[in-house]
């Protein structure tokens, strides 16, 4: 007997979607068909609406522990869930200690027990100082690595850090023993840093001259360098949040020349722009920025000819504090957006463009489980665990914060009409997530990563 059978779906599979039932039994997908005649403990009618593989967020960030009350792993799993997503890889940064050792990673596997309602992995960081502690966490299964060749870091102790060229040269060439991905924060410090500071200087405060200060240039560099360093030491790259066409450019070039390479973007940079964001305020301030409608207009294109391989939310949390400042140039650089990542990007993406849900899923979820080696997940198909989220075409909602499950309610997308709805979200067969009611028990495991490439 199944446990669960699903009826009157439009399954995304990998290359087509189909008008069929979906059998779940030990919370895997155990059969596809036009009618399934074999009996289940439940019946979900789906009633016409889309059944996508759960988002795999591979650009997530919890800040637990150490600066819970900038988010949670409840409150922000319960927004993962509702908008969606059923697994994730977690950044190392933004807790205190940052995830740059095992008893790091111990924290967070404790912190994370009980309270987080869809499955994880983690990421490990490579600073300046955790060379010796990169194969250990290699070992205890984390599933990629994360360095910023951006400033960053508070200075505070155990907090995270940039590395220099030399730094990333170093850690590059263990990441390439191991098999290990690593994924970079692309952006030229010592422009973006210089460039700021003269803005402060002149009395520019909007979140507009904010990104003036970080022009492409700035972005595209970081890039070429990067991938010209992984060129040399055959470390497997991962260039996060990339804005602009350019820089998906160089790393397609890159790509072509041998370099093991991958492209991520997120939803903010197809779904607002430079123009609108003075009028939003520093909720929309986030690194690399936000850049101005043509550029967005280029990325769609770039999206639809399958040049951006994955979508991450870079939910970056913070209190209302750091939000709140006159001068954008203070204001906490990071969005809130994990629970908008699926709807908001179906609406303008498959709604308003007529891109196929095919594509949508796979820059989603099917890509980034295959590229962050997550076996089980990212994809509707027989014997992969059983992670779906339900779309209704048919419903209209505005985003506000009332109805977002953030712990500071707080996002860049307050306001916008959203002509489609999540309405249940299925982790490994069970309903974590369903419109109108209560959340249940967090159930969320993690998952270690091993067999790495190289490894």
């Amino acid at each position: 007997m199944l446990d669960t059978l699903i009826r009157n779906a439009r399954l995304v599979l990998r290359n087509e979607v189909v008008n069929a039932e979906l059998g779940i039994r030990d919370g895997k997908i155990a059969v596809i068909a036009d009618h399934v005649e074999e009996p289940a403990r439940e019946t979900v009618d789906a009633a016409g609406q889309y059944v996508m593989p759960g988002m795999v967020d591979v650009h997530m960030h919890i800040s637990e522990p150490g600066r819970t009350e900038w988010e949670g792993y409840e409150t922000g799993s319960q927004a993962m869930a509702a908008g969606g997503t059923t697994c994730f890889v977690e950044m190392p940064l933004n807790t205190i200690p940052a995830t740059t050792d095992v008893a790091a990673m111990d924290l967070k596997i404790g912190a994370a027990s009980g309270q987080c309602h869809v499955d994880y992995a983690l990421m490990g960081g490579l600073v300046p100082w955790n060379f010796d502690d990169l194969k250990p966490m290699s070992q205890a299964g984390v599933a990629a690595y994360k360095c910023f060749v951006a400033t960053c870091g508070s200075g505070k102790p155990g907090d995270f850090k940039n590395v220099n060229d030399f730094e990333l040269y170093e850690g590059m060439k263990i990441l390439a023993e191991t098999g290990d991905l690593l994924v970079i924060h692309c952006e030229n410090a010592a422009l973006t840093d210089g460039l700021g500071k003269k803005a402060r200087a002149e009395g520019k405060s909007k979140v507009s001259d904010y990104v003036a200060s970080r022009p492409v240039f700035t972005e595209v560099e970081a890039v070429q360098r990067v991938l010209l360093i992984a060129k040399e030491t055959g470390c497997r790259v991962h260039i996060a949040h990339n804005s602009c066409p350019e820089a998906v450019d160089a790393i397609h070039r890159a790509i072509a020349d041998g370099v093991d390479a991958s492209v991520e973007s997120c939803p903010h940079y197809f779904l607002l722009a430079t123009e609108e964001l003075d009028a939003i305020g520093p909720r929309a301030k986030c690194s690399p920025p936000i850049r101005d409608y043509a550029n967005q207009a280029r990325m769609w294109e770039y999206l639809a000819a399958g040049k951006i391989g994955i979508l991450g939310s870079d939910h970056s949390p913070c209190t209302f504090d750091l939000k709140d400042k006159e001068n954008a140039f203070d204001a906490w650089g990071g969005l809130s957006a994990c629970q908008n990542s699926v709807d908001a990007m179906f609406d303008a993406g498959v709604k308003q463009r007529g891109l196929s849900p095919t594509l949508l899923a796979q820059v989603l979820a099917t890509n980034p489980a295959e590229r962050f080696g997550l076996k089980d997940k990212g994809e509707i198909a027989i014997g992969k665990d059983a992670d779906l989220v339900f779309i209704d075409p048919e419903q209209s909602y505005t985003v506000s914060a009332e109805g977002l499950y953030y712990k500071n309610k707080h996002s860049a997308y307050e306001g916008r009409k959203i002509d489609c709805r999540v309405t249940r979200t299925v982790l490994r067969g069970r309903t974590i997530f369903e419109l109108g009611k209560d959340f249940g028990k967090a159930d969320g495991r993690l998952i270690r990563v091993t067999g790495k490439q190289g490894s």
